[in-house]
């Protein structure tokens, strides 16, 4: 006679959640983030900017000397590694202000108003910022930029600067298209049953959006005002070491830096929250009450 999980109530349920679970998950955590107090939050966010800073700098290392390997080979490598970041702010425990664009689900199904959905934003971004400069300081303290004979500094000043010269539309649909893949593998992480499924789901949109060039607003703030520090406190050992001077990088100034991330930030608040949260929302549980 066939059994029938019925006639087993012990068994473990070894089926990963559908999207109609996981919608449910998803705007059960967005109320509980809304609910999180203040200094919570922020502090929550301090660690997904370090951690998402702590990915910036593995990529920075991998693509150092890349130069031999064709473009797309060396950018795969540098997605993979830099997946790093939202792994720990996943699995880890952290907030960060891109993935946080899924609370839009709880909003739409009145979990939470307007005013907790952007009190919960602001101390998120507020952390994030913090933790993101504050590693900033700490590897630049350590002179990170000089390892490799300097490279590994020219590398960041190269990143930083590209950043720096995105004119406002390009950079604001690379934004876009960055955190609809960052809040895709937020999405699957609420259909995952342990940490092996996390870490899974979460390294492929990763991988994608940094192979493709996209725009992540909290990377980037780690990423250009570490080029800026390098470039205005980097000694003339470095420079010469490297054979180029501060002048090689004109357009990477603290304004080009500024705009590169508040642009960032509108695109990835927009992809992640209505291209994906919105999407989902509408799809399964709009028709509940």
């Amino acid at each position: 006679m066939t059994r029938t999980r019925e006639d087993l109530p012990n068994t473990p349920d070894f089926d990963a959640p559908l999207p109609p679970e996981m919608a449910l998950a998803c705007e059960a955590a967005g109320a509980a983030k809304a609910g999180r107090d203040a200094i919570g939050l922020v502090t929550l966010g301090v660690l997904a900017g370090a951690f998402i800073a702590l990915g910036a700098i593995f990529m920075t290392v991998v693509l150092t000397g890349a130069g031999d390997l064709p473009w797309g080979i060396a950018r795969l490598a540098a997605g993979l590694v830099f997946s790093l970041g939202l792994v720990l702010v996943i699995v880890g425990g952290a907030e960060l202000f891109t993935g946080d664009a899924l609370m839009v689900v709880a909003f739409a199904s009145r979990r939470i108003t307007i005013g907790g959905l952007l009190r919960a934003w602001s101390l998120v971004y507020v952390g994030n910022i913090a933790g993101a400069i504050g590693t900033v300081a700490l590897v630049f303290l350590a002179r990170h930029y000089e390892f490799g004979n300097g490279e590994v500094g020219r590398t960041a000043l190269t990143i930083a600067a590209t950043k720096a010269a995105l004119p406002t539309v390009q950079l604001f649909f690379l934004a876009v298209l960055c955190n609809v893949l960052v809040c895709l593998a937020v999405w699957m992480s609420f259909g995952a049953r342990g940490l092996t499924d996390k870490v899974l789901v979460i390294v492929p949109p990763i991988a994608a959006f940094v192979a493709a060039g996209f725009e992540h607003s909290i990377a980037n703030l780690y990423l250009l005002p570490y080029g800026l520090a390098i470039k205005a406190w980097a000694g003339a050992e470095f420079w010469t070491s490297i054979g180029q001077s501060p002048e090689a990088f004109p357009g990477l100034g603290v304004a080009a830096a500024l705009h590169n991330i508040l642009v960032a930030t509108i695109g990835n608040l927009i992809g992640g929250s209505l291209m994906v949260g919105g999407v989902y929302w509408f799809v399964y549980l709009r028709r509940r009450r």
